[in-house]
């Protein structure tokens, strides 16, 4: 990972729409994306695949070091499987909240995640993007949304993927998790001191993008590589 190549951290609670923006920053600009979170849900599938206790840091970890995953094509590999849709189910969701609060399987991640960042640069979204896996990001960026549009949000994207939800039980599997990741004792859940906060709660995904890339363009680095 060479010091000069840029980094926009994109850090938020679940179904906040901060993979979404941060996809679609990284396409206009040209860089690399990472999904942490699917890294994690990726793990816990894995782990849930082959009868390892969530609970079982140390198996998990193990599980993370020698994980055999894929991106390519706007999906996710497993083994050779296409886990794409298993990977956005609720079940999976919750089990990678889950995993991420162990010590050990975060620290078997980490290596991993940085190794995304190449030039031109690279846009990562996650919960721990800034302040943990990349610290020297030029641009932090912690983007929220009230959890009641959270739930609607996540719902529709249930819905529209043919997949069963409810939004009550979303709700409060929402609350939940925000919980569990604000209080775990490794890396959690909280803004940086240098972040720029970005509640979405009013805002459509296409304004939430325009503030990132507003932001980008003040800040000097653009698309051509150079932090200032």
């Amino acid at each position: 990972m060479a010091a000069s190549t840029p980094v926009i951290a994109i850090d938020g609670p679940t179904a906040s729409g901060k993979g979404t923006v941060a996809g679609l920053v990284a396409e206009k600009l040209g860089w690399h994306y990472l999904d942490s979170g699917a890294i994690y849900r990726v793990l816990a599938l894995s782990a849930m695949k082959r009868g390892v206790d969530l609970a079982n840091e140390a198996g998990v970890a193990e599980l993370g070091r020698n994980l055999n995953v894929e991106f390519s094509a706007g999906k996710v590999w497993l083994d050779g499987d296409d886990v794409s849709l298993d990977l956005r189910r609720e079940e999976t969701g919750n089990a990678a909240s889950k995993i991420a609060a162990l010590p050990a399987v975060r620290e078997a991640l980490l290596a991993r995640q940085r190794a995304f960042c190449a030039a031109p640069g690279l846009v990562s979204d996650g919960r721990d993007m800034g302040s943990v896996v990349f610290p020297q990001s030029f641009l932090k960026i912690f983007l929220t949304a009230s959890a009641e549009a959270r739930a609607e949000r996540r719902y529709k994207q249930l819905i529209a993927k043919g997949l069963p939800a409810n939004i009550e039980d979303l709700l409060r599997d929402l609350m939940e998790r925000d919980a569990r990741d604000a209080s775990r004792a490794v890396a959690p859940l909280r803004p940086c001191e240098d972040a720029v906060l970005l509640d979405t709660t009013a805002m459509s995904i296409d304004q939430a993008v325009l503030f990132v890339l507003d932001l980008v363009a003040k800040r000097g680095s653009g698309s051509s590589g150079q932090v200032v």
